[in-house]
């Protein structure tokens, strides 16, 4: 397994994003390669943690203005970059990414830290690997707060999300900054843009981030008897799970039917409509924040 990894200088200009850098080590299970996950990890070490996982293809900066506000109220805020993304190491060939070695790898990347007590913050494709995580270690997690993502198990996945995905595969760009642009209401500034593209200086970074659509369990696909497993540890979780999925999502919009009443946490927990694109977190970062609040508190 070849793997690239960011120079820091890529980062140097990133802005409203002074986090200091932690990094763990891993073994990729089948080959052995080292891989280094980065992370960050504000707030009180004792206090209960916020996972906030970040999807495809953003990274741990999508959280920026909602790690401080957590933090503020006496949690521990931590929000890992994905392998292949942020500044997380990068395999250079799609060959050697799938969905399952992603659940494994950041499964690894937890257990290296020992995180317990943890509330799941995610969207996207951190709802797909977050999810998996609970379902295989749920006596580590206290609760779930899920926006604009799901745990697909071969349903057939929305136009928009087809439309997507032949893009992600075909198309000769793929820029990264405009594409989150494409996912958010509001209006990124160009530096806001700049520091989306900064974790991938040329297109051989950018494996990772043009395979995942690929991954995601639509249809016929060689993951759906993983999903159907973590599925029935769903059925079965009484924690809370809270969904704040947006208003403007053509992907994920209504995504909270699948879980509300199947999920026995999600029962009595004060769900909300967020207002906004896919990316929840440019958009309404605040409401984001309010609906953690009204599930974990120090």
């Amino acid at each position: 397994m070849k793997v690239l990894r960011t120079p820091e200088a890529a980062f140097e200009a990133v802005k409203d994003f002074d986090f200091q850098p932690r990094y763990v080590t891993i073994k990729d299970p089948e080959t052995q390669t080292p891989l280094r996950v980065h992370y960050v990890d504000e707030g009180p070490r004792e206090a209960p943690i916020v996972l906030m996982m970040h999807g495809e293809p953003t990274w741990s900066y999508l959280y920026r203005h909602m790690i401080g506000p957590v933090t503020a109220q006496g949690l521990r805020a931590i929000a890992p970059d994905l392998i292949g993304f942020g500044r997380s190491d990068k395999p250079v060939s799609k060959k050697d990414y799938s969905y399952a070695r992603h659940v494994a790898w950041m499964r690894l990347w937890l257990e290296a830290l020992d995180l317990k007590n943890i509330y799941l913050v995610c969207q996207d494709w951190g709802s797909l690997i977050g999810l998996r995580l609970l379902a295989e270690m749920p006596e580590r997690f206290a609760g779930v707060v899920l926006s604009n993502g799901g745990l697909p198990a071969g349903q057939n996945g929305p136009a928009a999300f087809k439309i997507w995905r032949a893009f992600s595969q075909f198309s000769p760009i793929f820029p990264i900054g405009k594409i989150v642009q494409a996912g958010t209401k509001r209006t990124l500034s160009p530096d806001e843009i700049a520091a989306y593209d900064a974790p991938f200086p040329n297109a051989r970074y950018k494996a990772g981030a043009r395979i995942f659509p690929s991954f995601v369990p639509i249809g016929d696909n060689v993951a759906v008897p993983d999903q159907v497993k973590a599925w029935k540890v769903l059925e079965t979780w009484e924690k809370p799970f809270l969904c704040c999925f947006s208003d403007g999502d053509p992907v994920t919009r209504g995504g909270q039917r699948l879980f509300i009443g199947r999920v026995p946490g999600t029962a009595n927990q004060p769900h909300t409509t967020l207002r906004g694109g896919h990316f929840i977190q440019e958009d309404d970062p605040q409401g984001f924040v309010v609906s953690i609040l009204k599930v974990v508190s120090p």
